[in-house]
C-alpha cells in the first residue's frame, strides 16, 4: 500500500475515532479519489504547476521562482545513496524559462533550496532535479546556512521518527520586491514551511516563517500556525482534507507534540570538522589553501564571501561558481 493511500486510511480512522458522523465506505471513496492532489495548495492565482520525480511546484513567472513546492518525505527518503551534485541547472519543464546561474552570480545571495538536496539524496535523478533553478530562491547566506538548514534537518528527524511527513514550502512573495540578475529574480521577505504529520493516531500540523535576513535563536522561535501562513501567502494548504479536520489542524498547533533536537546535525559536523583541523599538520593546511582562492562574491552587507573556490570564474558554488 502506498504512503498516500495509507494517509487516506489514516484520515478516515481519525474521523471515525473522533465520533464524527461519517460513513466509512464513503470516506474511503472520497479520500482515495483525491489523495494524489492532497499536497497541492489551492491558490487564487493561476500559475503553472510542474511535476518532477519527487516534488511538485507552482511556478511564478513574475518572481522567477516557485510559489510553493510540495513533497512527501519518508524515513526511507532520508537515507542518502548519492552525493550532493552542486550542479545548478535551468528547469527544462518550466515552459516560460526559469532563473539561471547568471541571476545569482555575484549577487550576495545564496541559491537557497526550497526542497533541500538532503531530502532528495535517495536517487541520482531526484538529486539532480533538486538543483533546478525552479527549486531555488535568493536567500541571505546567514539564513540559508543557519536556522533554515536546522529546520530542514529537524523535518528529516520527524520523517525518521514517524515514517512520513508531508511538506509544503516556499517564499513569501508580494509586489515591488527587490530583484537580482537579468531575469529579475525577486528577493522574498521571508520563507515558510508547513508540515503535516500523518502518523496515526497523533495527526498534527505545524508551520514556520523565517525572515530572509540574518537571524538568531532556535528553530522553535519561528513556529506559527498554518492559518497564519495562509494569510501571508494567499494559499489554502491541504484543501482536500475534511473542513472540520482542516480547521483543527490549521488554527493552532500542539507544541508539546513535536520533539525538537537541541543540537543540529550541521553544528555537530562543524564541531567534528573543527577538531580535525586542529589535528591536521600545518603543511597540509597550507597546501589546501594554496589549491583554492577566496570567492569573489559578496554578501548582502557588502562584505566579501569568505568561502574558498577552485572555480575558474572565481566564485564559490553558493555565488555561481562551477
Amino acid at each position: 500500500m502506498s504512503f498516500l493511500k495509507l494517509f487516506a486510511l489514516t484520515i478516515c480512522l481519525f474521523l471515525l475515532n473522533s465520533s464524527m458522523a461519517f460513513n466509512q465506505d464513503s470516506l474511503i471513496k472520497k479520500y482515495f479519489k483525491y489523495v494524489p492532489e492532497i499536497l497541492h495548495p489551492h491558490a487564487t492565482f493561476n500559475h503553472a504547476i510542474v511535476h518532477h520525480t519527487a516534488y511538485d511546484l507552482m511556478y511564478n513567472e513574475q518572481h522567477e521562482q516557485a510559489d510553493w513546492i510540495a513533497y512527501e518525505l519518508t524515513a526511507q527518503h532520508t537515507i542518502k545513496t548519492v552525493e550532493r551534485s552542486n550542479k545548478f541547472i535551468e528547469d527544462p519543464l518550466v515552459k516560460t524559462g526559469s532563473a539561471a546561474n547568471e541571476d545569482y552570480a555575484g549577487s550576495g545571495y545564496d541559491r537557497g533550496h526550497l526542497a533541500p538536496a538532503a531530502d532528495m539524496g535517495w536517487s541520482q535523478l531526484t538529486m539532480e532535479e533538486s538543483f533546478y533553478f525552479s527549486n531555488m530562491s535568493p536567500q541571505v547566506p546567514n539564513l540559508n546556512r543557519g536556522l533554515w538548514k536546522q529546520l530542514e534537518e529537524q523535518v528529516r528527524l520527524w520523517a525518521k521518527e514517524d515514517s512520513i511527513v508531508l511538506v509544503v514550502t516556499g517564499p513569501i512573495l508580494k509586489d515591488s520586491l527587490p530583484s537580482i540578475g537579468p531575469n529579475k529574480v525577486s528577493v522574498p521577505t521571508a520563507y515558510y514551511k508547513v508540515i503535516l504529520d500523518v502518523a496515526y493516531p497523533q495527526i498534527k500540523a505545524i508551520a514556520f516563517v523565517m525572515p530572509n535576513e540574518p537571524i538568531q535563536g532556535k528553530v522553535e522561535d519561528y513556529i506559527t500556525t498554518v492559518d497564519s501562513v495562509e494569510l501571508l501567502t494567499g494559499l489554502d494548504f491541504f484543501p482536500l482534507i475534511d473542513n472540520q479536520v482542516e480547521s483543527i489542524l490549521e488554527s493552532g498547533y500542539c507544541r508539546s507534540c513535536w520533539q525538537f533536537k537541541t543540537k543540529s546535525n550541521h553544528q555537530e559536523k562543524a564541531a567534528e570538522l573543527s577538531k580535525e583541523k586542529l589535528t591536521e599538520p600545518s603543511k597540509t593546511k597550507a597546501n589546501s589553501v594554496n589549491q583554492s582562492k577566496q570567492c569573489k562574491g559578496k554578501y548582502q552587507s557588502g562584505e566579501r564571501c569568505k568561502g574558498k573556490t577552485k572555480s575558474p570564474n572565481g566564485y564559490c558554488f553558493q555565488h555561481g561558481g562551477n
